[in-house]
């Protein structure tokens, strides 16, 4: 009986430490040394700056005082080729593709026809790991169904791991009332999951999405209300990010977590949006990396560069042909340049750009396409017209035809950048 007992509590013994290998395998690094790196991405729908930053929002403070917080936009080239509607699909979906709506083709909530050809984030790594796992939890189903376009042909039939959404459409346990509550108790129930499932799962990219904070804003404005909105949103981030903290000390994982919003408000009482105001256009970004650069920090960043800066840290390789249509760069890491822009005079395209004075004595890559061919599928041929040194920010450049469209792309050792010209001349 003892000896059957030794036995026992050795079979017991051996179980537990057999466990605690197979609980313990997550926290491992992989075959180079690196953390597991994971990321959330969460937009809480519709606040302007000036609204995060004058209103307490404690969570999103501590995570700014662990990376950082900039004023942000939205809309595209204001009066340009890209200008793009301050409208929440449309905003999601340039962060999602990381382009303007010239491309993704996103112009409403309805979002009739996304470009798909334009791939979001989530096709990317899927594309390169699709062995990794993605989450959606969202109060709007559209988000992952159109969007995210999951099971469509266009999407390559896309399937995201966990999807926490649509509870809107249950009208039984959420039943619509005027006041907006439904969507109050909705964003509270994606976000608690998130927080649950992020904490036990550890998805490796997923995406939030928190919309009462735009219902209180198209309601009353400016107002009580909305502060009492952000309030609430706030303490829901707060919910997520210690989740994630609770992964990177207890994992051995690494965590980009990044917070930002889709579009501003109306200047004169903060009803409305989906113009091209400067309080419209006003976003910003929060997030824990404390590796943002110098373009973060002083320049405005888009809300398309969210996308580079989440490939980045997931070391997802972008094809080449895609780069190229990227409107974002990355908020981490080394960049070149910023800033391009171009014109056609009297027959010469004029393109300039911002040095960063980061090893800007390399030079640059000019090419120049005057088709559009990527945005049905096909491939753009482009023309190398010179190389120069980055710190020059000018290049002249006389095509050899006059034409009607130029895509003209900065390829630089550390980042790249494009632009289009459109004449009618």
């Amino acid at each position: 009986m003892k000896l059957y007992r030794h036995l026992a509590a050795l079979a017991v013994t051996l179980a537990c430490f057999c466990y605690a290998i197979a609980d313990n395998t997550d926290n491992e690094p992989d075959i180079s040394g690196k953390k597991p790196k994971k990321v959330v991405f969460i937009i809480v729908d519709g606040l302007s700056a000036d609204m995060i930053e004058n209103k307490p929002t404690p969570n999103l403070d501590a995570i700014a005082k662990k990376g950082g917080y900039t004023p942000a936009y939205v809309g595209g080239k204001k009066g340009g080729y890209s200008e793009t509607p301050t409208i929440s699909a449309v905003g999601y979906n340039s962060l999602l593709t990381g382009t303007w709506v010239n491309k993704h083709n996103v112009w409403g909530n309805s979002i009739k026809a996304p470009n798909y050809h334009y791939p979001t984030i989530f096709r990317l790594l899927k594309n390169q790991y699709p062995d990794k796992k993605t989450a959606v939890f969202s109060t709007w189903l559209d988000n992952r169904t159109k969007l995210i376009g999951e099971g469509l042909e266009e999407t390559g039939k896309i399937k995201i791991d966990y999807a926490y959404d649509g509870f809107e459409l249950d009208t039984v346990n959420f039943p619509h009332d005027p006041e907006r509550t439904y969507i109050r108790n909705i964003d509270e129930k994606v976000a608690l999951e998130a927080a649950r499932y992020i904490r036990a799962e550890g998805p490796d990219l997923s995406w939030v999405y928190l919309e009462y904070s735009d219902d209180m804003g198209h309601k009353y404005g400016d107002s009580p209300q909305l502060d009492q909105a952000i309030a609430f949103e706030d303490h829901l981030v707060g919910e997520i990010w210690n989740a994630i903290q609770y992964r990177e000390e207890n994992k051995g994982e690494e965590w980009l977590f990044i917070i930002t919003t889709d579009h501003g408000r109306t200047q004169e009482t903060g009803h409305h949006h989906g113009g091209q105001s400067d309080r419209e256009r006003s976003t910003w970004i929060v997030t824990n990396s404390p590796d943002t650069n110098a373009y973060f920090s002083e320049e405005t960043p888009g809300i398309v560069d969210i996308l580079p800066t989440i490939a980045d840290f997931m070391d997802i390789e972008i094809p080449e042909e895609q780069i190229f249509e990227l409107d974002g760069i990355s908020l981490t890491g080394q960049l070149n340049a910023t800033q391009l822009e171009a014109e056609l005079q009297n027959g010469e395209l004029i393109i300039r750009w911002k040095s960063t004075g980061k090893h800007t004595g390399r030079k640059a890559s000019i090419w120049i396409s005057e088709s559009n061919h990527y945005s049905t599928g096909g491939k753009d041929h482009y023309t190398l017209a010179g190389k120069v040194p980055v710190r020059e920010e000018l290049f002249r450049y006389i095509p050899k035809q006059k034409g009607k469209f130029y895509k003209i792309v900065l390829q630089t050792p550390k980042n790249t950048l494009n632009t289009w010209v459109k004449t009618t001349n």
